[in-house]
């Protein structure tokens, strides 16, 4: 079998005998069809690989040979996303594209105008967000994972948070800023973030603010999102 073209997630991954996941197992042996002797690339979203010869292919437990670790060249992301919680599957959405960059981390911001349903804990948006995240990982074979974090509100968000702003406004400049810190992407619900919000984020002080223009036409939060993700890449 040739080597599939995705990395397979393994974590922590360290020289040995390594028992893939249950999920991992299942793509490995039934999807990819995967036999004893092939090898799979492993990656353990915090910077490492490894090529993994399976030395006993089971579809619920697949264990590969792991002779070396590999360390990537590639620093971890500076760049992060603070995404105010949409509704309907649009966070998944926004995950799955905006993973497949190098961003460090989504963060739900619980805002004014956020959509998600108030009286839910959104355990089930985060743990779906999560599974977005790590399919992105292995089919964009990028070395870091982009974690899910969240949700929080904005106003602890904003009171606990060290680094710079680039806030997502129609009145903003449309060069990319420079990015020498973290960095944090505010991206606003539909209809954007209230007026005391957007006031706030100006008065932040424990790092720069900039105001990002994204172009001549109003978007969509999940639109926004990934576009200013690539504009910052």
């Amino acid at each position: 079998m040739k080597s599939p073209d995705s990395h397979f997630y393994a974590n922590p991954l360290t020289p040995g005998i390594l028992t893939l996941s249950l999920e991992e197992s299942t793509h490995a042996i039934r999807v990819c069809r995967a036999s004893e002797g092939d090898l799979l690339r492993l990656a353990d979203g915090e910077g490492h690989f490894a090529n993994g010869k399976i030395v006993a292919a089971d579809a619920k437990e697949c264990r590969v040979q792991i002779d070396t670790v590999e360390t990537t060249l590639i620093p971890e992301p500076q760049i992060h996303l603070g995404l105010a919680c949409l509704k309907d599957e649009a966070n998944e959405e926004v995950v799955f594209h905006s993973a497949q960059l190098l961003v460090g981390s989504m963060t739900l911001l619980r805002t004014e105008h956020s959509q998600e349903p108030k009286n839910s804990d959104l355990q089930k948006v985060i743990r779906r967000c999560e599974l977005k995240s790590l399919v992105s990982l292995k089919q964009s074979l990028k070395p870091w994972l982009t974690k899910i974090l969240g949700p929080v509100t904005f106003e602890d968000w904003l009171q606990n948070y060290r680094g710079d702003i680039i806030l997502c406004d129609i009145h903003g400049a449309s060069e990319v800023p420079p990015i020498a810190t973290t960095t944090t992407l505010l991206v606003g619900p539909e209809g954007g973030f209230s007026e005391k919000e957007v006031a706030q984020i100006k008065a932040f002080r424990n790092g720069r603010v900039h105001l990002l223009k994204l172009g001549e036409t109003r978007l969509r939060a999940r639109t926004a999102a990934v576009v200013a993700l690539g504009k910052l890449s």
